[in-house]
């Protein structure tokens, strides 16, 4: 057998025996990554972190993060728990931080490790703006798209071994040709496809932790509106980027409403 037989061979195993179905989204998601392993290294990356950048901690802004925090991890734990999967989240170790820095954005690392960036507060503007963005990222977390990200990564460099060992009889020249078609190819038709997809859908599972946590998801149309018109509509053509365009994130938002409100009701929050 020759050897780029066997590596397909071993990746469609992997692919086989790697995949499981997340009760958030319903969907059987690739992933070679454990908790056990992936969540250890995430805490230790995220206190280094916090221990070479400046937290706020004590002023209002700090204890809005930690509160509205505290709510969509609450919503997280409601939700989780109507389906079944009380024990979903037995590894995750919450932790919020606000941390002094300009840039407009925020994060959430494997095992519910999430940064606000202050620069991110004037447009936020509100709890519900601040909410729209934590759940966004705690949905990232709670999804486990690091991991999946990880995998698909693994698997991308297990297609370029396959490419390197088919091409070994060719010339360097056509080597490196080969190459570079390859990783143009997936990364513009596989990752970053697969990126915008987990934006879309932590949008989606934030829109509903944030309903049930009692904010008002219309509000993510008006913090998307923000962010839009804070970039200056300066931004990569959607199908080069990891995002979906703004436009496309609105629209998509404004079609999930409906039953991110319609999941709230279940839990007694109703909106007018």
């Amino acid at each position: 057998m020759k050897k780029h037989s066997i590596i397909v061979g071993l990746g469609i195993v992997g692919l086989l025996f790697s995949c499981a179905t997340n009760p958030l989204t319903g969907k059987k998601t690739l992933n070679f990554v454990s908790n056990s392993e992936l969540f250890p290294s995430s805490f230790q990356q995220y206190g280094t972190f916090l221990s070479e950048n400046k937290v706020i901690a004590g002023t209002t802004d700090a204890k809005k993060v930690e509160s509205v925090g505290m709510k969509i991890k609450a919503a997280a734990e409601k939700y989780l728990a109507s389906l079944g999967q009380t024990e979903y989240l037995n590894d995750y170790k919450w932790e919020y931080k606000l941390v002094e820095s300009p840039d407009v954005n925020a994060w959430c690392m494997p095992g519910g490790k999430i940064v606000v960036y202050s620069g991110i507060l004037p447009i936020t503007k509100n709890d519900a703006g601040l909410a729209t963005v934590m759940g966004h990222e705690v949905s990232h977390a709670l999804a486990n798209h690091g991991a999946q990200r990880m995998s698909a990564a693994q698997l991308q460099s297990y297609g370029a071994m396959g490419v390197a060992v088919a091409t070994g009889g060719k010339s360097a020249e056509s080597q490196q040709l080969w190459q570079q078609a390859y990783g143009v190819t997936t990364q513009v038709g596989g990752m970053l496809p697969f990126s915008r997809s987990h934006e879309t859908e932590a949008d989606q599972i934030g829109l509903t932790l944030m309903a049930i946590a009692g904010y008002n998801p219309e509000e993510a149309i008006s913090f998307w509106t923000r962010m839009s018109a804070n970039s200056g509509g300066a931004a990569q053509p959607e199908f080069m980027s990891t995002h979906p365009s703004d436009a496309t994130r609105i629209a998509n938002l404004k079609a999930m409403i409906p039953e991110a409100k319609a999941t709230a009701a279940k839990f007694g929050v109703v909106f007018k």
